[in-house]
């Protein structure tokens, strides 16, 4: 008697667990990995031309469009991906904890990063520059901010390395967001705006702002943008690798970058070398 209990009890559990499995749907998506043939990418959600999620809900961007071609290459159709929003200060976080299979989400690389996740790429090589109003020819050097209003989202280290190094004089306005940037660039409240060239030329590309904004050209840092993932997963690094390389190699990167920024007039560097 007590042997049919303990199997009854068992039974249960069992119908239990998977009951659990079955309403949680995509509870394997949020782990990141490949269960249901699902693949958790993180993203970002508010950045044109790079990661955007639209009202429709659906998403657009140039880092959408690379995590999509090497979701392909791993064998994950389109409607296969779960996007994750990945604000800048959870990427690693993300990753370590495996709530993503992998990070496309203007993620420069570089050596304090590298100590908690490994890279892939760089698949795009970004400057810092800046956001001006393409009628206004009076700054084309970052040492004409002297004296100007300089734009900045709130907690940026791009416009404090512009005032310490380059325009001590600089009027530093720090906004909550880009978007309010942009409205006070427009309104001549501001003289220029600074973050990663591709961001700029994101939101310059925007049917709203097309023609009323121009980029500086000025090259103020170099941003190799990477691919991150979990530390120690070389056949992942390899695939993904792969698959970079033959999205520059059958024209696919250029046709990505030039949807997604064309229209800003953005020059961007050719495709970098994969390291």
């Amino acid at each position: 008697m007590k042997l049919h209990k303990a199997s009854a009890a068992a039974a249960a559990a069992l119908v239990l667990s998977l009951t659990a499995t079955a309403c949680g749907g995509e509870s394997s998506d949020d782990a990141g990995g490949d269960d249901g043939g699902k693949i958790t990418i993180g993203i970002k959600f508010d950045q044109p031309g790079l990661g955007l999620k639209k009202p429709d809900g659906t998403f657009a961007g140039f880092d959408v469009d690379v995590a999509t071609y090497v979701a392909k290459e791993l064998g994950y159709d389109a409607k296969d991906i779960v996007w994750k929003e990945s604000p800048s200060a959870e990427r690693e976080n993300l990753i370590s904890n495996g709530d993503v299979k992998f990070v496309v989400a203007s993620y420069s690389i570089n050596d304090e990063r590298k100590k908690k996740v490994d890279f892939a790429g760089p698949y795009f090589l970004a400057h810092q520059d800046l956001l001006v109003r393409s009628d206004d020819s009076s700054i084309t050097k970052a040492e004409d901010l002297n004296s100007k209003k300089l734009c900045s989202v709130t907690g940026s280290t791009s416009a404090q390395n512009v005032k310490e190094e380059l325009a001590p004089k600089a009027d530093l306005q720090e906004f909550g967001g880009y978007s309010e940037c942009l409205t006070g660039l427009e309104n001549k409240a501001v003289d220029a705006l600074t973050t990663d060239d591709s961001i700029l030329a994101g939101y310059a590309s925007q049917q709203e702002h097309q023609g009323k904004f121009k980029l500086a050209g000025l090259k103020l840092s170099d941003e190799n943008y990477g691919i991150g993932l979990k530390k120690g997963d070389t056949e992942l690094l390899t695939k993904i690798n792969d698959a970079l390389k033959k999205m520059e190699s059958d024209g696919s990167w250029q046709k990505a970058v030039t949807a997604n920024f064309g229209p800003s007039g953005y020059k961007n560097e050719p495709a970098p070398a994969i390291s």
